[in-house]
């Protein structure tokens, strides 16, 4: 959403499984001397063994696992992914998953009937690489270009395909996956109408509570729906009408706004803003 007024921007993309991850300096806590709580210094013990390193798992050890099936969808749309058990339990949905499997050679699998195929290569490739295409273009709020998806989101479907990985991760407990969704989301660019087919999606999946993309649908309506509105009057209204914590949270946004703008002309009012006592008219005070 490039205009969204509450972004949260992910500048780098998390490190593909098995990097190595490097401490901050000063964090080691590498003193001479430790000092206890009356600020009298504790010589250090210079001959007490250090923690042994924790080994680092290569990457050819993820792909030396065993191989899990995953069936997205039913029916005809079923669709057979399969992927290394060693990556997939990095999710704590699949960690769970896959300690139900057992020793007797059937197969491991597990069913996603419910979840959509391209979410779902989105989060694999994520798995393997560290990030999806489109990929952020660093230091800028743009995605990597692709012929084949317009600049311009007129559908909404750009997107709808990051919100679907963000829900996604949701489920499957990666919060990195998540946070790099949704800073993908602040990177499209789109009309009142696909911004409309997104703000249903996330008030249909996304929790009361969400802060990370369900919050800056409502700022974003709020301060734009006067502008967007006209653009897709029949949609919105019909929006608000399926969704009435949409317009409820639109709403409370606007008058909170309002109420916002009044106290600050209040505690600064401007020149001639001042409210002047009323006049009495000459013939009142002839009357009296």
């Amino acid at each position: 959403m490039a205009d969204s007024v509450n972004e949260e921007m992910l500048e780098d993309a998390s490190a593909a499984p098995g990097a190595d991850v490097e401490m901050a300096e000063g964090a080691s806590g590498n003193d001479e001397t430790a000092a206890n709580a009356n600020g009298a210094e504790l010589p250090s013990d210079e001959n007490s063994p250090e923690d042994p390193p924790a080994p680092r798992i290569g990457f050819l050890q993820y792909l030396s696992s065993p191989v899990v099936t995953l069936l997205i969808g039913t029916g005809d749309t079923e669709t057979i992914l399969t992927a290394h058990q060693g990556l997939l339990t990095q999710s704590t949905f699949f960690a769970e998953a896959c300690a139900e499997f057992s020793d007797d050679g059937s197969p491991q699998q597990v069913d996603l009937p419910n979840e959509d195929i391209d979410a779902v290569g989105c989060f694999l490739e994520f798995l393997y690489t560290g990030d999806y295409f489109p990929k952020k273009v660093p230091g800028q709020r743009t995605l990597e270009k692709d012929p084949s998806i317009p600049d311009v989101d007129l559908t909404g479907d750009q997107l709808l395909k990051h919100a679907k990985v963000y829900t996604l991760a949701e489920k499957f407990g990666l919060t990195h996956l998540k946070d790099l969704a949704s800073s993908k989301i602040h990177c499209v660019n789109s009309t009142a109408k696909g911004e409309i087919a997104y703000a249903r999606y996330v008030y249909e999946y996304t929790p009361k509570d969400d802060i990370s993309i369900r919050a800056p649908v409502a700022n974003f309506w709020a301060m734009r729906s006067h502008t967007l509105r006209s653009e897709a009057e029949k949609e919105f209204r019909s929006l608000c009408l399926e969704f009435p914590q949409f317009g409820y949270d639109v709403l409370t946004r606007v008058l909170d706004e309002k109420l916002k703008r009044e106290r600050n002309e209040k505690m600064h009012p401007g020149p001639g803003s001042a409210r002047k006592r009323p006049r009495h008219s000459s013939t009142a005070t002839a009357t009296a």
